[in-house]
């Protein structure tokens, strides 16, 4: 079995996929990782080496630039990938702001997003054109892989890889994390996480808790964080939500609100994280290091761990809360497993108020590798409409990251995070960014018919 890693975040990743597949998941896949600096090649290889040769299953790590023999035969592929995200998010953020003799114009930067509205819309074309790219290598060179993504906006890298002819699964931040996720909801409510059993489902990037119970006594909890949205306890954005869509939203609320019209008090980072910091980068790579030149032995025997062992714990300590390696190993192997938060399509209709081919974020049991849906899931009416935009969106987003301009234009006609806004300007903008970007925007090029 082979299980090949692709993108620019695989590094800071691959510390959490390679325990997973070795000491959690305790399975002998090959692994190959597509890297094109020489020097960081070096740094990958001697840590995969190191950790493959302590876990002792047979493993082989294969760390090179050569994709297609990277993708050759393998059953799945993890992309963590993006496209000059910081840079060309400035880019577009400043081509959103207003004139700069007028500082008190600030045009449409609240449309610099980076998975929603206009902001979005430009960040998934510039992902279509990378995933363009790797499924047409993957259409030769493995043919019926699985596909798990973690590149941003989520549901519209599913969708695209699903629209290449690919069986994908997606993961993005946990909504169980952070002020605004479960553990967040929980400590206000002076409730454990732990001892809660929740029901969290909706769409990527905009999921919402459809229950809260305690595991012990069973009392419902979900009226008491309904309470607590309502005096302003999780914040303002949940106040007014849980209004307009009679739901409490869970996870980082700023992503919730990029699919949404312009809220008069919220407004996007002006400089969002892509990644890893220089600082964290260097501090990876030297832990990796110490790794590859300590091992993993303890500095005496069955004493104090030495230098790569406390090397390796700080790497995890920083690992995030997903795990593609995990849903990969269950999915290509048959195993059992249960995940809080997997994008994938609404096929078995589980959240019964969306249509089939929608692309949602929803907890995940798998028996002998197969999706098991116990019951079905039920979204508030109002929620379910604004559901219903959001995800139509996010499909024809998905359509013109491949290069369908008839979708871009429907695109711009129908997304709510676009309300307010004269839809035929909105158009000619867009145009005028893609030609912006026309450097990297190969299936965009200025001889093809305008918007």
């Amino acid at each position: 079995m082979k299980i090949t890693l692709i993108g620019q975040d695989i590094p800071m990743l691959f510390p959490s996929l390679l325990t997973d597949l070795l000491f959690t998941m305790k399975s002998s896949a090959d692994v190959a990782i597509e890297e094109r600096n020489p020097a960081m090649q070096d740094v990958l290889q001697r840590y995969g080496d190191t950790v493959i040769r302590q876990a002792g299953l047979g493993n082989q790590l294969t760390v090179d630039n050569d994709r297609s023999a990277l993708l050759r035969d393998a059953d799945c592929v993890i992309y963590a990938g993006d496209l000059m995200a910081a840079t060309r998010f400035r880019q577009d953020r400043e081509a959103l702001s207003g004139p700069e003799d007028d500082p008190e114009d600030p045009g449409l930067t609240e449309q610099a997003r980076v998975n929603g509205g206009i902001g979005g819309l430009l960040h998934t074309l510039r992902q279509g054109e990378l995933i363009h790219q790797l499924t047409e290598e993957m259409r030769s060179c493995c043919p019926k892989a699985l596909v798990i993504t973690l590149g941003q906006p989520v549901a519209r890298t599913c969708q695209m890889f699903r629209k290449a002819g690919f069986a994908c699964w997606g993961l993005g931040k946990s909504p169980l994390r952070g002020p605004g996720g479960l553990d967040g909801i929980c400590k206000k409510l002076h409730a454990k996480p732990e001892q809660m059993d929740a029901v969290i489902a909706g769409l990527p990037g905009f999921a919402w808790l459809l229950s809260l119970k305690d595991k012990t006594e069973q009392d419902d909890l979900l009226d008491v964080a309904r309470d607590a949205a309502e005096a302003d306890e999780l914040g303002r954005l949940a106040h007014r939500w849980l209004d307009w869509y009679d739901a409490i939203p869970v996870g980082d609320v700023t992503a919730h609100a990029e699919f949404l019209p312009a809220q008069e008090d919220y407004q996007p980072e002006a400089e969002p994280t892509f990644g890893e910091s220089v600082e964290q980068r260097k501090e990876r790579i030297l832990y990796m290091n110490t790794v590859g030149e300590k091992g993993l032995a303890p500095a005496i025997p069955k004493a104090q761990p030495g230098e790569g062992v406390m090397a390796q714990m700080l790497l995890l300590s920083k690992a995030p809360a997903i795990r593609p390696m995990q849903l990969a190993i269950s999915l290509l192997c048959g195993g059992d497993l249960e995940m809080p938060a997997v994008t994938r399509v609404n096929r078995a209709g589980e959240i019964k108020d969306l249509p089939r081919d929608a692309i949602i974020e929803a907890p995940l049991t798998l028996r002998n590798g197969v999706e098991e849906v116990p019951h079905l899931l039920e979204l508030p009416e109002r929620l379910a409409d604004i559901c219903l935009s959001v995800d139509e969106t996010h499909r024809l987003a998905a359509e013109a990251g491949l290069g369908d301009r008839s979708a871009l234009r429907e695109c711009i006609e129908i997304d709510p995070a676009l309300d307010g806004l004269d839809r035929l300007y909105i158009q000619q903008l867009v145009d005028a960014m893609i030609r912006m970007h026309s450097d990297i925007l190969s299936l965009w090029s200025e001889d093809e018919e305008e918007l």
